[in-house]
């Protein structure tokens, strides 16, 4: 039936064609005869002339497929066809003179051609119009909310356009803000700028504003942040339009806008990649990330993916997430080589069996258990895989000639209060001990916390948020350092690039944020009122947690690089022997399954670790006091 329907239309826009083909002509002609007073051309001459153009017309029309254009959402590229083709045929016109009986002059052709395209496109607006208000009432009601749009560039002018090209769109745009002062008081579609980010509250209160919409896709870093703030004061739902990257192009624009995150109001600027030497070292090389299915092991293998190595091997224990990874890289990357190997690091025979099968270029370690109380309540199993898995791994990137082995480490690892911290710390000195004497240049990249990883407290607070709370936070003046996934990535390939042995790098992680207000933030983004909808309950420190975190050593000390975001510290000085001594111990003491001999092995390894965290402890009592 809609086929049928749909066909009619097109039959029934030919026959209008036609029609403003026919008044085209007799219009130009009477317009000769009464403005420069010429004899009338013969009827059936005029006539004859009609009935060829019409044929042309029409096929010409047809030939552009102006017939398959949705009318009711035709813009200008629409229109300007349609013109076009009009034109083009009253040369055609013109050109078939010789073959054409009766032939009227060049100009009138070309007069009737111009005027039959002005016509036509007229129509076509008109029908527009009609069917927008035809398919307005007959569709369900939308509540559609005032919307101030900020941004007056082409962000903000292609939310406009798409806006106005659906006319059951649920926004109303009713004008704009930019701190250009060349827009001010400017148009876009009719839309005016209002004003510039300072008086986004004046404009919001008298324009009755519902809903806001950032569309300046490049903005980044703090001046993002502080226009975020000035919306969110007015009360108004906000959404914003994501950048080019993350658009989904087969989407319409408004389907693209998305809620505020809380990465919008960590006011960090986007990362600059050296893309020439991450290329060199990843571009068709076999490149392994282990841990490749956790939050920051996947994103590293989207981003490694963007650089078309030879083969990525995707190493996981755990399959669903390795699996959910390799569709998604099958399908964004059809291209790319992708072979996923289901192996622990604590299993040495299996990984042996993998390097000697994929003889990686450069592997990066990113396998660890990271849950703090947890590891803590289980000392043992973070010994095991953390610091017996990076052993592991790091022989055998040296026996079988890997190029380059990046450890990911954290912030966790200096002066660590708890297991898991620790055992990231005699991680990162036996990468340290091996790469003295190897021929594969071991570095590892120390960073603090990650947004939305697994394990980070921005899922537990949504989730607490959808439960209607309260929210739990262990003391209101808990520091942490954050940065996005995707950064986080980014940073630590642009390091493995800067590689030649021996770093630590340490990145910019920018400055520390109260756990608390990012609880409030996370409340305020949902829609709700800290302490009225959701309540915020203070439970005190776990075991082994640390008030602050830090990235740094003593003594390590710092010196930057040609990269404002990543800086080198000293390495201490590692006897290999000594540590291999010290991991047997270790290894011993594992076995017989004693937590507090265990700590107290882990600290004969990293003597900065505070067992059970006592003295920070100690430090946050005194300070409530």
């Amino acid at each position: 039936m809609f086929r049928r329907l749909s066909g009619m239309k097109k039959y029934l826009l030919i026959l209008l064609d036609a029609a403003l083909v026919t008044i085209g002509y007799f219009l130009t002609e009477l317009f000769l005869v009464l403005e420069n007073h010429t004899p009338p051309s013969n009827f059936h001459q005029v006539l004859a002339n009609i009935y060829i153009a019409v044929v042309v017309y029409v096929l010409i029309l047809h030939g552009f497929r102006t017939y398959n254009f949705l009318l009711r959402f035709s813009g200008l590229r629409e229109y300007s066809i349609v013109l076009g083709a009009c034109i083009i045929s009253g040369g055609i016109m013109c050109v078939a003179k010789p073959w054409i009986p009766f032939f009227l002059s060049e100009g009138v052709h070309l007069m009737a051609a111009v005027l039959t395209g002005i016509m036509a496109v007229s129509m076509r607006v008109v029908c527009r119009v009609i069917l927008g208000g035809i398919a307005k009432r007959k569709g369900e009601e939308v509540e559609t909310l005032r919307t101030l749009i900020i941004g007056a560039g082409e962000g903000g002018n292609l939310v406009i356009k798409d806006v106005a090209a659906k006319p059951d769109s649920r926004f109303r745009v009713v004008g704009l803000i930019d701190d250009n002062p060349a827009k001010q008081g400017c148009s876009i579609s009719g839309i005016r700028v209002l004003g510039t980010r300072n008086d986004i509250s004046k404009a919001c209160k008298d324009y009755r504003v519902e809903m806001i919409i950032l569309a300046i896709p490049s903005l980044h870093g703090k001046e993002k942040k502080e226009i975020l703030e000035l919306c969110r004061t007015t009360g108004c739902r906000i959404k914003v339009l994501p950048g080019m990257n993350d658009l989904i192009l087969t989407k319409p624009l408004t389907q693209n806008l998305r809620e505020v995150e809380i990465s919008d109001l960590l006011s960090r600027d986007p990362v600059k990649l050296d893309n020439t030497l991450i290329g060199s070292m990843l571009r068709d090389k076999t490149v392994m990330v282990t841990g490749g299915g956790g939050s920051i092991g996947s994103e590293l293998c989207r981003q490694i993916a963007r650089f078309g190595p030879k083969l990525l091997i995707v190493l996981d224990i755990y399959e669903n997430n390795a699996y959910d990874l390799e569709n998604e890289l099958h399908f964004n990357y059809p291209d790319l080589a992708v072979q996923t190997v289901i192996a622990s690091v604590r299993d040495r025979a299996r990984l042996e069996q993998v390097f000697e099968r994929f003889r990686p270029d450069a592997v990066f370690h990113a396998a660890a258990h990271k849950h703090v109380p947890l590891m803590e309540d289980n000392p043992g199993e973070a010994i095991k895989n953390n610091v017996f898995g990076t052993l592991n791994a790091a022989e055998c990137a040296e026996k079988y000639g890997v190029k380059k082995f990046i450890l990911i480490s954290t912030d966790k690892a200096v002066n660590p209060t708890n297991v898991m911290g620790a055992s990231k710390r005699i991680c990162e000195l036996i990468v340290q001990a091996i790469s003295k004497d190897s021929k594969t240049e071991f570095a590892l990249v120390r960073f603090g916390n990650v947004l939305g990883s697994n394990g980070s407290v921005i899922p537990l607070f949504k989730r607490q948020i959808a439960n209607g709370g309260p929210i739990t936070v262990t003391h209101k003046e808990i520091t942490r350092y954050f940065m996005t996934i995707p950064e986080a990535a980014q940073l630590v390939l642009q390091a493995a690039g800067n590689a030649n042995g021996g770093e630590i790098f340490v990145l910019d992680m920018g400055k520390a944020v109260k756990i608390y207000d990012l609880a409030e933030n996370l409340i305020r983004l949902s829609g709700l009122t800290p302490g009225k909808d959701i309540e915020i309950k203070v439970t005190g420190l776990r075991p082994g947690e640390k008030l602050y975190e830090e990235l740094l050593l003593a003594e390590e000390g710092l010196k930057s690089t040609k990269d404002e975001k990543i800086y080198i510290a000293r390495p201490v000085d590692i006897s290999r022997s000594q540590l291999k001594e010290d991991l047997k111990n270790l290894s011993k003491v594992i076995a017989e399954d004693d937590e507090q001999a265990i700590k107290e092995s882990i600290r004969a390894i990293v003597p900065t670790y505070r067992i059970d965290g006592e003295e920070e402890n100690n430090e946050a009592q005194a300070a409530e006091i």
